[in-house]
């Protein structure tokens, strides 16, 4: 019980800092499982529910704290910026070295909440043993939790995340929470019974999250090893997602949030593919749309044709574009094209491009990551593809990467149908990429095709084995009317690939 009558005001500034840090920890391990295991909407569902009922154990359980709250509230803080600010490495080393993350994952969430929950119910006893005006206290307190609240969720995608990626912005929000404590702790030294064990341990956590925090990349970097097969040679947050490149003798890949992108090995059959089929059924186009593709490759296929003089690539990440055009490794792969006089880059989502865009194009490649969450899914909608037919010449010619009709199946004939929900005339094709697998595309129009193959030499493709592409065995073909449409409001396409993927 408080000696004296104390000032509230550092107590106040607390439960900001506090509220903050517990919604980052939130966060961290939210956004932390989606990239690692995919399906955003299931992992941020369970963490946020969790999470919740784990404060309301942790509020109901204060009450069993009778005596000593000053030094009950800074132990919590210290329990916090342990558990917290070794969330994401303790996470990451499980998920590379055993398969109990899930188990970990819970386990992470039910302390840190119940913690959490029983900060604000010790705080507000702290302020009425003060002979505070407990409405005025309630009212302090809240509005300073739910403000830290507003603060960490804007920070962690915005700033955060970005700057420290996801080890080092654990440690970081660890040291704050052990900085509340330390503090606290001098502050209100009067009030602390354990005065010199609790500075020990908070000084202690301190410095030990703090050196984490300064050897985070070089962590960060040893982790990331863990998650790929060849060495990392580079590894980069952007404001969007987690880009890492590997190289293995002459194999470069470049990985999106730990999906495979290219392999510089076979790369080109892939591009190949997206680019010279639909350019088979439309050799005269001359403005083409790319949806993606920021790595530039696509672009590099299209600038060998001499009708194409005009280009316009819409990317919604601006650093993994200016990424891929100053690389010199990815920049011998593209050829330079993203420095071409033709090609126009546009750093905007694809949705709101098509939306306001007012010039159609003749062709429109979309070459986007596989649809595993919800921003991803609606670029796979039939509202999308309606845009996408509104974009384009009444002869123009569209085409999409559809993922894998063996690995994938029902999410290939997914996308498919979607398609013929907007365009007359839907061709599927796929092909086999060693790096992928068996790999799709699906080929619309709202005029009927005819193909006319390039003579450019190319690598890959060929008059003999273009026909092949457009066959499916049996065991990749679609599971008929079984399948929905994949709309905005109902995205079944996220489903069936999740599914899909479980299977693999």
């Amino acid at each position: 019980m408080p000696k004296k009558q104390f000032k509230t005001g550092f107590l106040l500034f607390s439960t900001l800092v506090i509220s903050i840090c517990s919604v980052v920890y939130e966060l961290i391990i939210g956004s932390l499982s989606s990239y690692l295991l995919g399906d955003s909407v299931l992992q941020f569902s369970q963490t946020i529910g969790l999470y919740l009922f784990a404060m309301g154990l942790g509020s109901y359980s204060s009450k069993r704290v009778l005596r000593d709250l000053f030094d009950a509230f800074v132990a919590i803080e210290i329990a916090v910026g342990f558990a917290g600010g070794f969330s994401s490495m303790l996470l990451f080393l499980c998920y590379v070295y055993s398969n109990a993350y899930p188990l970990l994952m819970y386990m992470l969430v039910l302390l840190i909440g119940f913690l959490a929950g029983l900060e604000i119910p010790l705080l507000v006893r702290i302020f009425e043993r003060n002979r505070q005006s407990l409405r005025d206290g309630l009212a302090n307190l809240f509005a300073f939790d739910y403000l830290g609240g507003l603060f960490g969720s804007l920070l962690f995608p915005l700033i955060l995340l970005p700057s420290l990626g996801y080890v080092t912005v654990a440690f970081f929000t660890g040291v704050l929470n052990f900085a509340v404590a330390a503090l606290i702790i001098f502050r209100y030294r009067e009030h602390i019974v354990r005065f010199r064990t609790l500075r020990a341990a908070a000084c202690f956590g301190l410095a030990l999250l703090g050196a984490f925090t300064f050897a985070g990349d070089a962590l960060t970097k040893n982790l990331e090893g863990g998650l790929y097969r060849d060495q990392v040679v580079l590894s980069r947050q952007t404001r969007c997602q987690k880009v890492v490149l590997t190289r293995h003798r002459d194999d470069l890949r470049l990985f999106i949030d730990g999906n495979v992108q290219f392999s510089s090995l076979d790369e080109y059959r892939y591009h190949e593919a997206l680019v010279h089929v639909p350019m088979a059924a439309r050799p005269d186009a001359s403005r083409v749309l790319l949806l993606g593709a920021g790595d530039g490759l696509a672009a590099r296929e299209l600038l060998k044709y001499p009708s194409v003089r005009e280009i316009t690539l819409v990317d919604v990440d601006e650093a993994l574009v200016e990424l891929c055009r100053l690389d010199p490794r990815i920049v011998a792969l593209n050829r330079g094209a993203l420095d071409d006089d033709r090609v126009r880059l546009v750093f905007e989502d694809a949705f709101l491009f098509l939306r306001r865009n007012r010039e159609p194009y003749d062709l429109i490649l979309i070459d986007l990551p596989d649809p595993n969450n919800e921003a991803l899914n609606k670029l796979y909608t039939s509202a999308f593809y309606g845009m996408v037919r509104r974009n384009l010449t009444p002869e123009g010619v569209m085409v999409t990467q559809s993922t894998s009709p063996w690995y994938t199946r029902d999410a290939f004939w997914c996308i498919h149908k979607t398609l013929a929900e907007e365009f007359p005339v839907v061709l599927p094709y796929h092909l086999y990429v060693p790096s992928f697998g068996d790999w799709g595309f699906n080929l619309a129009s709202s005029s009927n095709l005819s193909f006319n193959l390039t003579t450019l030499p190319l690598s890959w493709l060929n008059r003999e084995n273009f026909d092949a592409l457009f066959a499916f065995a049996n065991d990749e073909r679609g599971s008929g009317t079984k399948l929905a449409v994949n709309t905005l409001l109902r995205p079944s396409l996220l489903q069936y690939y999740t599914n899909d993927t479980l299977d693999w």
